[in-house]
Formats: C-alpha cells, sequence, structure tokens
C-alpha cells in the first residue's frame, strides 16, 4: 500500500451500536414514557367514554414520537455512513499531517479515525466539565466508554495546542454542548488559531430544524439552529466554505 492511501477499516461498531447507546444511556426517558402510557391507559378505565378516544390518542401520539425517535436514530448512528467516515475522504490525503479530533466527553470517532488514517498524527481533546455538562448521558457513556489513548483533558477556551497547529479538525455532535453563545464563539476563535491557514474544519451537527423536530420532538431544542450557527462562525472569525446534507437530520459545515 503506498503512502496516502486510505486503509481499509474493519468494522469497529457493532450493529445497532448507536441506536442501543441511544436506549442505554437515555433509558430513563423511555422508561417514563412507558409509565407515563400505562399511567394514562389506568386513567382511562376511570373515566367516562366520552374522553376514551383522547387518552387512546395520546398514548398512541407519546408511542409513535418514541418510536420515530428511534428509527431516525437507527438511520443516522447505524445505517448511514456517518461512523465510516468515508464522506471525509477526500477531504484529508492521508499523508504526514496532524488531525485533531475534538469531543465532549463521549467519543465515539477516535479509534474510527485512527484506523482510517494511520499515516496521520492524530490527537484528540476532550472539553467535557462535569460541572457544566451535567446530563446523565454523559456521564453514562462516559463509565460505559473508556476514553481514546492520550486523550488531552481542555477547556473551550484554551486547547493546549500551538498556533497552526492542526491540517484538519474535526467537531462531531460536540460543539453543540457549549450552551453559551460567548463560550462558543471564544472556542471557534481557539479552533481558528490552531487550524494552518489551509487547513480545514469540519462541524457535524444536527440543526434546530423541520426534519430534526419530526424526529425528536422537542428533544430538537437541544440542538442549535442553522442561524445561530452562522452567527457563532462569523463571530470567530471563520467562513463557511461549504455545508451538505449527510442525511436529511445532520449538517456538516467546513470552515476555514
Amino acid at each position: 500500500m503506498e503512502k496516502g492511501q486510505n486503509r481499509k477499516v474493519e468494522p469497529i461498531r457493532k450493529p445497532f451500536q448507536g441506536t442501543w447507546n441511544i436506549i442505554r444511556f437515555n433509558w430513563h426517558f423511555y422508561v417514563l414514557a412507558a409509565l407515563f402510557i400505562c399511567g394514562t391507559l389506568l386513567v382511562g378505565n376511570l373515566v367516562s367514554n366520552a374522553y376514551l378516544l383522547v387518552i387512546y390518542i395520546f398514548s398512541a401520539l407519546i408511542s409513535l414520537s418514541t418510536l420515530i425517535s428511534l428509527l431516525v436514530s437507527f438511520y443516522v448512528y447505524d445505517l448511514s455512513n456517518l461512523y465510516t467516515f468515508n464522506w471525509l475522504s477526500n477531504q484529508i490525503n492521508n499523508l504526514d499531517i496532524n488531525i485533531v479530533n475534538i469531543h465532549a466527553g463521549f467519543d465515539e470517532t477516535s479509534e474510527i479515525l485512527n484506523a482510517k488514517f494511520p499515516a496521520a498524527k492524530l490527537t484528540v481533546l476532550d472539553f467535557y466539565n462535569p460541572l457544566k455538562h451535567t446530563e446523565v448521558s454523559i456521564k453514562r457513556a462516559r463509565n460505559a466508554y473508556k476514553p481514546f489513548h492520550a486523550t488531552k483533558q481542555v477547556i473551550t477556551t484554551n486547547l493546549q495546542l500551538p498556533n497552526k497547529y492542526a491540517d484538519d479538525i474535526l467537531i462531531v455532535f460536540a460543539a453543540h454542548e457549549i450552551r453559551n453563545e460567548r463560550e462558543r464563539i471564544a472556542f471557534f476563535k481557539e479552533i481558528k488559531r490552531i487550524v494552518k491557514p489551509e487547513g480545514n474544519i469540519i462541524v457535524v451537527e444536527h440543526l434546530r430544524d423541520l426534519p430534526n423536530f419530526l424526529a425528536y420532538n422537542i428533544g430538537f431544542f437541544h440542538f442549535l439552529s442553522r442561524p445561530a450557527w452562522y452567527v457563532t462562525f462569523t463571530g470567530a472569525g471563520l467562513k463557511v466554505i461549504s455545508e451538505k446534507k449527510l442525511t436529511p437530520f445532520v449538517n456538516i459545515f467546513k470552515l476555514a
């Protein structure tokens, strides 16, 4: 194999891994939904027939919404080519380059990137802060998965890397965890500082848009809107070079 070619990656992710992770890290939501549905149906036995149809419809909607969210998650995290990173191959030439992968406490990508681009130097940064990122799902995920070796713990305003260090920077489903806009802009200013002038910044995110609302219901409020991302990127002095949909539910921003 010549240097610069991508190594064929053996499957690292197991079948249904993405969907199973969502269920086991957020099981309390599904338990509450099941209890709510059961409670609603029990109440239905105590009310008059005039309200039964409303109760049945309400329970059916909750069940349907939960099922749709799981099916969409299965499509995005298990069926799509998101975690193959084939969509990234035409942007990384696998030569002697520095790839920086940044996450917020749960890393599903570094092992895959390390296998797919073996000639590159991979630096992994984790900006997880237990005082700010208090979601129980992240804590469960961190307990279930060991961090990638040599992962560096950083803060969003200090990535602890030299100026113009990285050829390619990846931030996959992580930047939205920075809820404060000023902190998010400061974070991307750090990103701009450490990337080379000819380098790439790749941001992968769900958006607070109609497809994600239909998929995740009120859960889509955890995501940021497309205008909010552009405010962040512009505020950090970055330009969107390209934007595309990997699936109807996932956007890929390429910045410089």
